[in-house]
């Protein structure tokens, strides 16, 4: 399924106000969480090749969709709130259920960016310009490297 095109920044917006909005009725961990991967989010629109950053900002929206539902669960009131703290709390919501979408398209961006590449794929066979190394050929044996074949 090919995902649309959607910016990490506009991502960022969202969730920041979102968050904003959210701050308005819970206090405490929620900022903190969140505007702490928010941060890591602006690291990874600063760092466009960063497999760490994005990697980072993808773990940390997985890890803020758990914590939220736990502060939520913990305190949000289901009396007693003024129409401030409901709205509040409805963004707060709002952000956690799209959640799950912006960690879909921060993923796609991850694989875009390289992911889940190991070592030995990062090689390639080909030796480019600059590269002063001659690449190394798993199928040459040592006789064609200029070696006499060992006996066993």
């Amino acid at each position: 399924m090919e995902l649309p095109t959607v910016n990490l920044k506009m991502i960022l917006l969202v969730h920041w106000l979102l968050t904003v909005w959210g701050c308005i009725t819970f206090s405490g961990p929620y900022p903190w969480a969140n505007f702490t991967v928010l941060a890591v989010g602006v690291w990874a629109v600063a760092q466009r090749d960063s497999i760490d950053a994005i990697s980072l900002f993808l773990g940390g929206l997985a890890a803020t969709v758990f914590l939220d539902i736990v502060h939520l669960s913990i305190f949000y009131q289901r009396t007693g709130f003024s129409d401030t703290q409901r709205f509040g709390a409805g963004m707060a919501i709002l952000s956690l259920l799209l959640k799950p979408l912006s960690c879909c398209f921060v993923y796609h961006m991850y694989r875009e960016r390289g992911g889940f590449l190991g070592p030995s794929q990062e090689r390639s066979d080909y030796q480019t310009i600059e590269s002063p190394e001659v690449p190394a050929d798993p199928f040459v044996g040592s006789e064609g490297r200029g070696h006499s074949p060992q006996g066993y």
